[in-house]
């Protein structure tokens, strides 16, 4: 009962953030996971898996509150769902932390842009939606390897680029149920087909998954409100300094600071 409450509170807070944000549902929860001794593959597959439920919620709160691009919202899905599910194929084979480094920069880098983007407070622009397919295929496969990628990579691209921070963030979370739900079937579908030998200590972490679907259940109705009222400028900055956050915190664990 008490892990049960300890990964509600967990999952309260990390869809809270990834809700408003955009992003570090996947990241929060993810840690967590690995910091109680869960090999990486058996964490991602587990967020994934908790993912669907709270994404699904985030995502209907997003729409009732007209967040979505929908022009952006369906090559950016279709592209996600396909780099997702080569992600977690990839995932249960080698070991992602080969790629750690390379997404570490990348968030510095878009972090910076963000800030500086929220400091000039240009007049918002659409993002390229000839665009939107392949920055879903990457955001996808980021987001299975590394067990939470897809608002780090896709919402800073769309907010980089100079997209209005509301919707950016509304059409990220919207695409993000088919995608979790395509990767959570990639896992599911390794597992059956014995791709995946290492899989048994997904059982064994029920309890852990349950509290993070109903800590994030409570939490994702409260996405699409948070954004549609919070002004543009601050939103700017709080996406900028949470990627910023999530950079300084990604470099201290590749050094060995964590």
């Amino acid at each position: 009962m008490e892990n049960f409450i300890l990964f509600a509170a967990v999952g309260f807070l990390a869809q809270a953030i990834d809700g408003a944000l955009g992003m570090a549902y996947g990241v929060i929860s993810s840690t967590v996971l690995l910091g109680f001794g869960v090999p990486p593959a058996v964490a991602s597959a587990s967020v994934h898996a908790a993912e669907v439920f709270t994404t699904a919620a985030s995502a209907g709160s997003h729409a009732v509150n007209r967040n979505v691009n929908w022009k952006l919202f369906a090559p950016l899905a279709a592209g996600g769902c396909v780099g997702g599910a080569i992600g977690a194929f990839v995932l249960t084979s080698i070991d992602g932390g080969a790629l750690k480094p390379f997404i570490t920069g990348y968030l510095a880098l878009m972090g910076a842009t963000i800030l500086y983007r929220a400091w000039r407070a240009g007049t918002p622009r659409n993002f390229p939606v000839k665009y939107s397919g392949p920055l879903g295929l990457v955001g996808g496969f980021l987001d299975a390897v590394g067990g939470g990628g897809w608002g780090p990579t896709v919402t800073t691209a769309l907010v980089g680029a100079g997209a209005e921070p509301r919707l950016s963030v509304g059409t990220a979370n919207t695409a993000e149920f088919f995608v979790t739900a395509t990767i959570s079937a990639a896992f599911l579908a390794a597992l059956l087909t014995g791709h995946w030998e290492n899989a048994e200590g997904i059982t064994s972490h029920a309890t852990s998954v349950a509290g993070l679907i109903a800590g994030g259940l409570l939490a994702a109705p409260l996405a699409g409100y948070i954004v549609r009222i919070v002004p543009v400028k601050v939103l700017t900055y709080a996406v900028g300094v949470v990627v910023l956050l999530l950079a300084g915190y990604q470099t201290a664990r590749l050094v060995g600071l964590l």
